[in-house]
């Protein structure tokens, strides 16, 4: 790993260069046609009145090259908190060097602080190196479960 590496809660100035890289994960997962959102939305949904969810940033070089997106989720079973990774992303060029590695051993840590009963997350089933990683980090590909999600229209006719 990089001596100059760090890994730090995201601030408020960041969010441009973390937009920016949540635009590189999508072209990288080929659905850059989904991004709909804006700066000014991430930047309010982070650093707003209402935080929604919290991020952390890798800096290499002095450049912000990776950052991960969580917030808390729970699971009545085990009656505790729990962390929800929704993305994590190092550019091409950084990756290699250990900085997937550090963010989720920050994860793990902040995890452990706060006392939550897992940290979990989804994979893209064809993202065969991202599923290999992850597995040897100690994470569990679960068979079993599937993601349900209803969006835009479907959202509509479900709330009517």
């Amino acid at each position: 790993m990089n001596s100059e590496l760090q890994i730090r809660q995201a601030i408020a100035d960041d969010v441009p260069h973390i937009f920016n890289l949540i635009k590189a994960l999508a072209e990288y997962e080929k659905l850059s046609h989904k991004v709909t959102g804006t700066v000014e939305d991430l930047q309010e949904h982070l650093f707003g009145s209402r935080v929604y969810a919290e991020a952390i940033v890798a800096e290499c070089e002095s450049k912000i090259v990776g950052f991960a997106l969580f917030f808390p989720n729970y699971s009545t079973f085990l009656t505790k908190p729990g962390i929800y990774l929704e993305d994590l992303f190092v550019l091409p060029e950084y990756r290699r060097r250990g900085i997937g590695k550090a963010m989720l051993s920050y994860l793990g840590k902040l995890a452990i602080e706060r006392d939550a009963g897992r940290l979990e997350w989804s994979v893209l089933d064809w993202n065969e190196s991202a599923i290999a990683f992850y597995q040897r980090m100690g994470a569990k590909v679960l068979p079993d479960w599937r993601i349900c999600r209803v969006t835009e229209d479907a959202l509509q006719r479900l709330s009517s």
